[in-house]
């Protein structure tokens, strides 16, 4: 018997129908946590856009057809009591839609207000489709009919009149059409592609994609495949200022690659697409400043600068090579020694007050933990978990220096991380925890967040006592879900406080792998399998409710996926599954 290769059924509620490469999919989500009632092409250039509002039709009435909505990777359908519409990706800027017993609306998502916003809609006579122009995105979207006709409303206005087409059936019932994203032109649409073989290859396309990042999933790991949905279809085509093919955190509104996040995901594609994770793990430092600083985010037509991110980068590189099936040769190595140095060294310059031992964050925005209850005493602030990444990354930078034979330089990078480290054990660790300083006063507190506990980051270089002692307080964080990064006792805790409670995947991770690297199976394996139970039983949101579980924020967020899928990887491989 074949085996089903139609990949996972999902909502679109939830996450959206696209393809690897594509700049827009299919969703009901038309701005920052707004749900419109039908699905919208979304574009992700200039900006999240809706730009194109699908409806589906009564044929007879014309008026608007209720339907039931369901989504595979390779089709998108919308069945109804007299018929059916089915929607699939011909390439990342091409859908072909198909009709029987049901009609569809294609329509501008929002009114013209002025000569410069909104869609423009005309009949192109040069290639005999209708095009929508959309001064948001900067591009166009043609619609072709193939079978059937298609009847326009309000062409060439301007204003808030309906804008837009109605399929028309030809005679045997059926239509189709085809949309296109251009720019300013190309030659008419013209396909000899059948619509199920064009929905086959969407749906094989993704079956291999699944095949390589996941060859191991199980029954044991039930969400594998939706996981790697969620990383396929987010992935963008290099255009703008993406360099590189870029996995966004999400086709809903959290449509960036963040210089934190693009490490989760690097590592969890680097077995099956080294290509692909070698350009998550660069695409931020293609865009490194003067000073050595990431970016805080990079997305099609905009690089922010006005906070950064942790330098995580080292931790992550270091696991990035050892993923990789090819070892990195010396030409990458030197590469990325350069920029890793260069990411090194604005923290101990431009982020390292006079005299001090240690790097400083300006707000919480730049600990990746934006609101997180460290920083509620002062905003400029020496914590413990960026001097473990510091150290983490120290270490790297000489492993790398070594290879590269660079001996004098291997020793140096050796010397600083083991001089932070021992100055990050002498100043801000107290009694059993660490604190955090005030850059201004002087002034040193401790918190009820998680983040006070990420030097568990430094595993195998920590001394038993403090690793213990980290242990300890990050199972106070447990909940049956996963690691609150709020103690749940505390009077911040907050059940959708972003980072004052709910679960995360990235501190999940780092969390992980540091005790593991600690000594500490049993409580590594302990957070991993509440993990991975919260996200086959509910998705892979932005973050979770710690207490109830349920997803919270943006709900197709790729670093989830990508941690669920390092976490059930290495549960897989585990084997035999026991607790050591």
């Amino acid at each position: 018997m074949t085996a089903d290769r139609s990949g996972p059924a999902f909502s679109v509620h939830d996450i959206p129908f696209s393809t690897f490469g594509s700049w827009f999919g299919i969703s009901p989500v038309v701005a920052e946590k707004t749900y419109a009632e039908d699905l919208h092409l979304v574009s992700h250039q200039n900006g999240m856009h809706a730009v194109l509002s699908l409806t589906p039709l009564d044929p007879v009435t014309g008026d608007r057809a209720e339907t039931r909505v369901e989504a595979r990777p390779g089709l998108l359908s919308w069945t109804g009591a007299g018929g059916r519409v089915d929607l699939a990706y011909e390439s990342p800027d091409t859908v072909r839609l198909r009709g029987s017993g049901l009609g569809m609306a294609v329509r501008a998502a929002a009114p013209t207000l002025t000569p410069f916003s909104g869609t423009y809609f005309f009949h192109d006579a040069a290639v005999g489709a209708h095009v929508f122009t959309s001064y948001e995105t900067g591009r166009r979207y043609r619609v072709t009919a193939l079978s059937g006709t298609l009847d326009a409303t309000g062409a060439q206005t301007l204003g808030s009149a309906e804008r837009g087409l109605a399929t028309a059936a030809a005679a045997d019932g059926t239509w189709e059409i085809a949309i296109e994203e251009l720019e300013a032109a190309r030659p008419p649409y013209t396909s000899a592609a059948a619509f199920d073989d064009i929905a086959a290859c969407a749906r094989d396309s993704f079956a291999r994609f699944v095949d390589v990042v996941a060859p191991w999933r199980s029954s044991a790991t039930p969400a594998a495949e939706l996981a790697a949905y969620v990383v396929w279809s987010a992935t963008v085509n290099p255009t703008g200022l993406v360099t590189r093919p870029a996995v966004l955190m999400s086709k809903h509104w959290m449509d960036k690659v963040w210089s934190w996040d693009h490490c989760f995901n690097a590592l969890a594609l680097a077995p099956g697409c080294p290509e692909l994770a070698r350009d998550q793990f660069a695409l931020p430092f293609d865009h490194q400043d003067g000073s050595g600083a990431l970016p805080d985010s990079v997305t099609h037509s905009e690089v922010l600068y006005n906070f950064v991110k942790p330098p995580i980068h080292g931790w992550a590189f270091g696991h990035l090579r050892r993923r990789l099936p090819t070892p990195p040769g010396p030409a990458e190595l030197g590469e990325t020694y350069q920029r890793l140095e260069r990411w090194t060294n604005f923290w101990l310059t431009a982020r390292r007050a006079p005299g001090s031992a240690f790097p400083h964050y300006q707000h919480g925005n730049d600990s990746g933990w934006d609101n997180a209850t460290t920083f509620d005493p002062e905003r400029v602030v020496e914590t413990a978990d960026l001097s473990a990444f510091l150290v983490l990354q120290l270490h790297e930078l000489a492993n790398l220096a070594e290879e590269l034979g660079r001996s004098d330089e291997a020793r140096r990078w050796a010397r600083a991380a083991q001089e932070t480290q021992a100055a990050l054990l002498d100043q801000l660790w107290r009694d059993d925890r660490f604190v955090a300083r005030g850059v201004g006063t002087g002034d040193t507190w401790s918190s009820a967040s998680l983040l006070d506990l990420m030097p568990i980051v430094l595993g195998e270089h920590l001394p038993a006592p403090v690793s213990g002692a980290l242990a300890d307080h990050i199972k106070a964080h447990l909940t049956p879900y996963g690691l609150a990064t709020e103690l749940p006792t505390s009077p911040h805790y907050l059940d959708d406080g972003y980072w004052r409670g709910p679960i995360w995947a990235p501190a999940t991770v780092l969390v992980e792998d540091g005790l593991r690297r600690a000594g500490h199976h049993r409580l590594a394996d302990d957070i991993s399998s509440r993990f991975r139970a919260l996200c086959e039983a509910h998705g892979f949101a932005e973050n979770f409710d710690a207490l109830a579980g349920t997803g919270l924020r943006d709900r197709a967020y790729t670093w989830t996926a990508s941690s669920y899928l390092l976490l059930a990887e290495a549960y897989a491989l585990r084997g035999d599954h026991d607790l050591t």
